[in-house]
């Protein structure tokens, strides 16, 4: 399969055949990572992060956290 590398604004760009992503197992808006090697790029899948409310809260302490900080009188429709 073949593709032509353009412009698009300032920077190169590829577009990847839908056919292409499908075989591979990509999706549309997936993380990738791209890796140069001896003159090659490689797409590899990025490592899935997922966050839970749950554990970020818990990751909350006494020492890490913040008191109220003032951003001054209400200036507009702010309704406090």
């Amino acid at each position: 399969m073949e593709a032509v590398i353009r412009k698009w604004g300032n920077s190169p760009a590829l577009r990847l055949p839908s056919a292409a992503l499908k075989d591979a197992g990509y999706v549309l808006e997936q993380k990738v990572e791209l890796i140069v090697s001896r003159g090659r790029i490689v797409i590899q899948p990025s490592d899935n992060v997922t966050y839970s409310l749950e554990n970020l809260l818990t990751g909350i302490t006494k020492t890490n956290s913040h008191g109220e900080a003032s951003f001054g009188k209400p200036v507009g429709k702010e309704i406090f």
